[in-house]
């Protein structure tokens, strides 16, 4: 069976093919890589880190051959690639040099004569993958998880076949053995997840139901990190104009299709025309093109169902009601391509108000007054991330612990950053990567007490 196929968005041609594994393949995998973990648990934590961080080295030499093949498969400008993977060489780095001190055991005082807590891998972790950043998702969930002494099994998303590859080999040629691609199916996935001590999915609310689900059958530990459909106010207080620019570049970065960007402008009557205004402006810049060509400001989307779906969600907010500034015409040109759209008045009778909206479309909901864009930014099934934007930093404090979300920034778009904890809550998921939470969701915190 062809589980894995990619195609060039920017054309549409399909660029590359590969079968799944057979029925064999997959147990035999496991078994090698159960071995290989053994030996991994067994070095220290410092002869890991010097492991991991060879493999930084060489995913540093093959950036530019890597970030060609995420363009090529996801359709993401080489800029945006680049990034993505120079991030993820600071993320080892980074864990490299906080996990030796993390991970020693504590020494805890209690009526024991000896007591505390040992941090110990729980084995081997099945990680189920999406496309669009298919290298920082992937060592953002195995660093931490390498770094504590597991193996990982990684199931790539079947549109991103080739970086996926070229990811696999970096990792062999630094000497990780630990480290192996599942080239499975959907209905092998289960069998995984039985065969496996834990598992990490990024991916849509959809699939983490029926993941979080096969889990919980064989009482596997999950992380989870799902849909978003960030909430960005706008108070009156605000610095429109850099309010609106944020907005922009949070929303449209990689052709919109990021689960951390800002999705619902919120904006509060006074400042609403002016927001819209600015907004629409930054948005009517973003030029579309190949994804090589350093002008390019906006990339195609990554698979034609994904234009399809989207194109549907921009037709029935017009149909109930929403007022369309910019975009929404599906394009008649090669490739999947989408314009930069803006869909105003925004209403809870639209299927953007409550669904995630992946792709360049940006939602803006006019709010009665602080209290009533509070309410609006907490009416949706997901909670990942928030941004308030006002000149009173301390009303905006105030205002953020009242967002149900995994984080909220205040005077900043939503991003992640190697040194805090980054996840959701709701039907954006559960768990948390990234920091020192990260290091610990896939150990065994292990108690120890002697008399």
């Amino acid at each position: 069976m062809t589980a894995f196929t990619s195609c060039n968005p920017s054309t549409g041609e399909v660029c590359h093919t590969r079968s799944s594994w057979t029925s064999d393949e997959l147990p035999l995998t496991i078994k090698a890589l159960r071995s290989s973990q053994h030996q991994w648990a067994g070095l220290s934590v410092e002869e890991r880190a010097n492991g991991l961080l060879q493999f930084a080295t060489k995913l540093h030499s093959h950036r530019d051959a890597l970030a060609d093949l995420v363009t090529l498969e996801v359709g993401k400008r080489t800029s945006e690639c680049l990034a993505e993977i120079d991030k993820s060489v600071q993320l080892i780095r980074y864990y490299a040099e906080l996990a030796p001190e993390l991970l020693q055991s504590l020494q805890i005082s209690t009526q024991a004569s000896r007591s505390g807590v040992a941090f110990e891998p729980l084995g081997l972790v099945l990680a189920v993958m999406p496309w669009n950043y298919p290298v920082w998702q992937v060592l953002r969930f195995a660093i931490p998880a390498l770094m504590s002494g597991n193996a990982c099994l990684v199931k790539p998303a079947p549109s991103v076949p080739q970086c996926s590859q070229l990811l696999h080999e970096i990792a062999r040629e630094s000497g990780l053995s630990v480290l192996e691609m599942a080239w499975i199916d959907t209905e092998q996935v289960e069998e995984a997840i039985r065969q496996c001590d834990a598992v990490a999915f990024t991916g849509s609310t959809h699939t983490g139901r029926a993941i979080a689900s096969l889990a919980g059958k064989h009482l596997k530990k999950t992380v989870l990190e799902l849909g978003g459909s960030n909430p960005f106010i706008v108070l009156a207080d605000a610095d429109v104009e850099t309010a609106a620019r944020d907005a922009a570049n949070s929303r449209f970065r990689d052709a919109g299709q990021s689960c951390n960007a800002a999705k619902r402008m919120i904006v509060v009557p006074e400042i609403a025309d002016r927001f819209v205004e600015a907004f629409c402006a930054e948005a009517s810049k973003l030029r579309a093109g190949d994804p090589r060509d350093p002008a390019t400001t906006l990339s195609p989307l990554t698979r034609a169902d994904l234009r399809e779906a989207l194109h549907a969600q921009v037709l029935d907010a017009c149909h109930h009601g929403a007022e369309l500034k910019l975009g929404g015409q599906m394009p008649h040109t090669p490739g999947f391509f989408y314009p930069a759209t803006v869909l105003d008045r925004v209403n809870s009778s639209c299927r953007v108000y409550h669904e995630e909206v992946f792709g360049p479309v940006a939602s803006i909901l006019r709010a009665a007054d602080e209290d009533d864009a509070i309410r609006q930014a907490n009416d949706t099934p997901f909670g990942l991330g928030a941004s308030i934007y006002s000149a009173d930093n301390e009303r905006a404090w105030q205002l953020a612990r009242r967002i149900e979300a995994g984080s909220v920034f205040i005077n900043r778009h939503t991003s992640s950053d190697l040194r805090l904890p980054f996840g959701g809550i709701k039907a954006s998921g559960y768990g948390r990567e990234l920091s020192e939470f990260g290091l610990y969701e896939f150990v065994n915190i292990k108690t120890y007490w002697q008399k």
